[in-house]
Formats: C-alpha cells, structure tokens, sequence
C-alpha cells in the first residue's frame, strides 16, 4: 500500500505540464494575465501621456463639497498666517514670516482685496479686524504715488464687491455697516484727479495727498489701454449706489477716446497717450497692458448699453482673424501677438494673462446663461457656436501651461512652436492642423525660458474653468480645476504658519519661493476654486459681474443713466 508520501508526489506529478489538459488551461490562463497586464500598463502610460484627462472621475461621483472645503481651508491658512505674521502691511512674505509696505502707512493691500471672498466663504468672525482696521487705522491721505488701475481694480473694487455683499451675509449687523462704501467713496474721489488730462484719459498714477494726476514715468508718459479701460465697471457702479453721475461719466468718456481712435479690426494697441488721445505704439497683444481692455461692461447694464457690446463683437472678430493661430505638433490654437500691429508678423508668445479670455468668450456669448439654454434662443446662431468652440479650444491650451510642466503650475509665459505658415500675415481662415492630445507632442509645442519659468498664483485660468464650467456643464473643467488646486497644495504652500507662496522656477522639484504672497491669490485665485466648487445657483453668473480683480457687482437692471456718447 503506498504510503502518504508516495500519493502526495503522484498527485503534484499529475499536474506537471506534461498533461495536455494541463498544459492547454496553463497556456491559456498565462495568456489572459499576458493580455491584462500589458492592457493595464497601455492604460497607465495612456493616462500619463493623456494631458486632456477625460479618464478620471468622469461619471464617477465627486464629493465636491469636500474639495470647496479644501479650498476654503487653503485660504483660511493664507489668511491667518497673513493675521499673524503681517498684519496691516501691504506684502506678505510667508518664508520670512514678515510684511512690508507699499506707502508710509498703507493701503489695505491684503485686507480690502479679501473682504469679498471672506464673505463668500462665510467667515465672518474674521471679518471684525478688518473692519476695525479700516474704520480706525486706514487713511489715505498719504504723500504716495499709487497706480490708478491698480487702486481701482483692487482697492474701490474691493471696498465696493464688500459693500454688495455685505448685504447677503447672515449676520444681520453688516446689512447696517456702510464703513465699506464710505470707504469707496473716499478712495473714488482721490482718483478722479487722474482723469483731469485734455482727453479724459486716465492718467497713469495718481497723487494721493495732493490730488494730482501724474502721467507714467515711462513709457513717454503714455498710459496702458487697460488702465484706461479697466475702471468704468467700479465707477459705474459707485455712481449707482450714490446717485453721483461724475464718476459714471468721468470713467465712460475713456471709452470714446479709444473708440475714436478707429483701431482696425477693435484690436488696441497697448499704450495711448492721455494727452492727445492717440495711440502711441502698434503693438497689440492681449497679454499685460492691453488684457483688461476686453471687458465686461455691457453684461453690467443687462445689454441697456449696445455700444459695448458692438466693441466687444468687433473686437473678437479681430482676435479670431489676427491673433489666434496653431502650435506644430499638436494643433493647439493660442493667441499670438502683434508686435507691430496688424499686417505684422505674429509673434508666438502667449501670457498666462490671456487665460482670462475663454470664459470671457463663453460669456459673452450666453451672458452667463447655460450653453443648452442659449442654445434654445431665436438669436442663437453658428457665429455663437464657433465662438463656445474657439473657448473650448483655448481653454485647453491655457490648461496645457500646466500640464507640460514638471510641478504642473503654469509659467508667466509661455512660447510656442507654432506652423511656420501661421506667423506670416495671412487674412481669413486658416485651416486647423489635426488636434493630438498626447502630452508628448504638447511639450514640443510649449517653451517655457527660464526667465518667463516663475508662477505668481496668478488666477486667469481658474477664472475660466469656472465660467466654462457654469456655461458647458461639462465636469471636466472642474477636474482641470481640482488638479491645479493640489498643484497649488504640492508646491506653494510652505507650512500650516507660513501659508503659501509663488514660486520661481515651474520646472523645478522643489521649486524655490520667491517669499511673496500675492495678494490676487486670495481675492482670485482661491474664490474661483471656490466658486469653480460650489453649486451652480451660488453667485450666478447672470445675476453678477466679476472686475479684472474678481471683485463681485450686481447687473444692474434699471440704471438712471444711459451711455453718453456714441461711435462716430
């Protein structure tokens, strides 16, 4: 009788492969797991080399509220440890733990450019300080230059986006506080001095304590088209409140000037001269100096005001015939500029500035209503919907700033390979080369130049994911969104005392601080992941106007003035 040693080893002898059954079913199952493993690996390396992203979380379910949280809990940390280290100073230095100023007492830099998203946030135990702060320590009448597109995109606009807000937060006593348009008032009318040149124009800076315009020190005194054109939606606004018609008309009549100028196609040059009303350069680029011309001042009126809207048209039209052109190896349309105007060569760099110009587009085109209720309007047309596609296709590129880079944080600039045929001027459509979304082609198309490789947390493209989200619905741009935020979290932020900081080098790992905390990485950056986050009926898009700084106007329904001039 064989004993239990013996069947053990003619049992395993019995599945050696010597079997045919055996062997077949073995060949067979070594097959399937071949076959599994290589199509997990071909998923892997699809997903690294897939800069698009559609494969993660879509039709999956996001816990959204959880990463509006994230967010918040991001600027909570900014905030106190600005609070704690720089309190009342103008610059927060997170690395230093320190704050420095930008006039002998200060401007509420910080704090009047957060009040607004404080309140969206609904913190309002860390809105007493800054109230406290400004009813009894801010003063203006300080021996200081300041910069009138700055102090009125930031400082009114703050004061005034406070003002309206104000009004919808729960705690009943900010509904009686008016510190917040007294303020507004007081800083309107230390910048009316700059519109005293002989056309209206702005004046660059203006004096404080001595209420003087002061045209630019450079620049042969000229000042940008977008501090000339950027401050009729706070001014407005103001003389709504007030009833005060001058800073309404005081602001518009910039918009003639520039209007009469006939630029060809609605395309700017960058610099005008506040004197003589002219153009004082023929470059064009919706980079700085000229992005914050294209402007959002006819969605203010409800569409009581045509002209801007007929601006708007015209300009965009231009854009599509003049500036927008391909990158080489993957057909991505970017916005070229014109260095010495149209008829030019175009030049293929593209600041991460002009990402405000996507959302922008989709809003324009539905004015801030769903795509798929738009799309139900008589108006509705095929002009609108190549104008919701040229959006879609810029807002990937503005997305491609990040993903070609080692942290996946955007440059301040970033040039292109682009066909050869499209940097000579040609007008009229031009064919778009077939789109490959493989993030090899996209980093042969992006360059990134070592003194353009720094990120200010600036706020562009989170701005237009937010209004491509609210207008497509289409999730993918809260996805691009998410991951831009950890990008953020990864890379920026130092320590829970220290807060977050920009960064100089985007293709570094780690990249080194530059030990300065912006101040639009509150007021931007993190309100529209916030708002990126937050349920579609929260600040809806037609019911509000964000300024070039985020600060949130309503749309005014009835206005007691209407535009007081007309193109000639």
């Amino acid at each position: 009788m064989a004993s239990r040693k013996e069947k053990a080893k003619a049992y395993r002898n019995s599945r050696n492969s010597s079997s045919p059954w055996y062997s077949k079913h073995q060949f067979r199952l070594s097959t399937v797991v071949i076959l599994v493993l290589a199509l997990a690996l071909a998923l892997f390396r699809w997903m690294n080399d897939n800069p698009i992203g559609v494969y993660h979380h879509v039709g999956s379910y996001v816990n959204w509220d959880a990463r509006r949280e994230r967010v918040k809990s991001a600027f909570i940390t900014s905030w106190d440890a600005y609070c704690a280290n720089a309190w009342g100073h103008d610059r927060y230095h997170p690395v230093s733990e320190k704050g420095s100023q930008m006039s002998p007492d200060g401007l509420g830099w910080i704090i009047i450019d957060s009040l607004d998203t404080i309140m969206l946030m609904n913190l309002t135990d860390r809105l007493v300080e800054p109230r406290k702060w400004l009813q009894r320590t801010l003063n203006y009448n300080q021996d200081q230059d300041v910069n009138t597109f700055e102090m009125t995109i930031r400082m009114l606009g703050g004061l005034l986006s406070a003002h309206y807000l104000a009004t919808k937060l729960p705690d009943a006593s900010s509904r009686r506080d008016s510190i917040y348009l007294a303020k507004a008032v007081e800083v309107a009318d230390r910048l009316l001095p700059a519109y005293e040149s002989r056309t209206g124009i702005p004046y660059a800076s203006v004096h404080l304590s001595r209420a003087k315009g002061l045209p630019s020190h450079s620049d042969g005194g000229s000042s940008s088209t977008a501090e000339a054109a950027t401050l009729q939606l706070e001014m407005k606004y103001l003389s709504y409140l007030t009833g005060n018609e001058t800073y309404w008309r005081k602001a518009e009549m910039a918009m003639k000037v520039l209007s009469d100028n006939h630029a060809k196609a609605g395309l700017v040059p960058i610099f005008v001269n506040p004197d003589s009303g002219r153009f004082t350069s023929r470059e064009i680029r919706l980079g700085s100096r000229g992005d914050s011309y294209y402007v959002k001042q006819f969605l203010q009126t409800s569409g009581q005001e045509p002209v801007y809207q007929d601006m708007w048209e015209e300009a965009l039209a231009g854009i599509e015939d003049h500036l927008i052109t391909t990158t080489k190896h993957s057909g991505l349309k970017f916005v070229a500029e014109l260095l010495q105007g149209i008829g030019g060569p175009l030049s293929p760099k593209m600041d991460h500035l002009v990402c405000f110009l996507p959302g922008l587009i989709a809003l324009g085109a539905t004015r801030g209503h769903t795509l798929s209720k738009a799309r139900n309007w008589p108006s509705w047309s095929d002009q609108k919907e190549d104008q919701i596609q040229l959006a879609r296709d810029l807002m990937k590129t503005c997305w491609g700033m990040y993903v070609v880079t080692e942290t996946g944080l955007a440059p301040e600039i970033a040039w292109f390979h682009a066909n050869e045929e499209d940097l000579q001027p040609a007008p009229g459509d031009r064919p778009l080369a077939t789109t490959r979304n493989s993030l090899t082609a996209w980093k042969k198309d992006y360059i990134v130049k070592p003194l353009d490789a720094h990120n200010l947390q600036r706020p562009e493209t989170v701005e237009s994911l937010f209004m491509m989200w609210r207008i497509t619905e289409d999730p993918l741009y809260r996805e691009w969104g998410w991951k831009i935020f950890n990008a953020f979290e990864k890379h920026t932020k130092i320590s829970q005392e220290q807060g977050y900081t920009s960064v100089n080098d985007v293709n570094a790992i780690p990249p080194p601080s530059r030990d300065n905390m912006e101040s639009f990485w509150l007021a931007e950056t993190l309100k529209y992941l916030y708002l990126l986050f937050s349920p579609n009926d929260f600040i809806p898009l037609t019911e509000v106007v964000f300024n070039t700084e985020a600060h949130i106007f309503p749309v005014l329904e009835k206005v007691k003035w209407r535009t007081g001039w007309s193109r000639s």
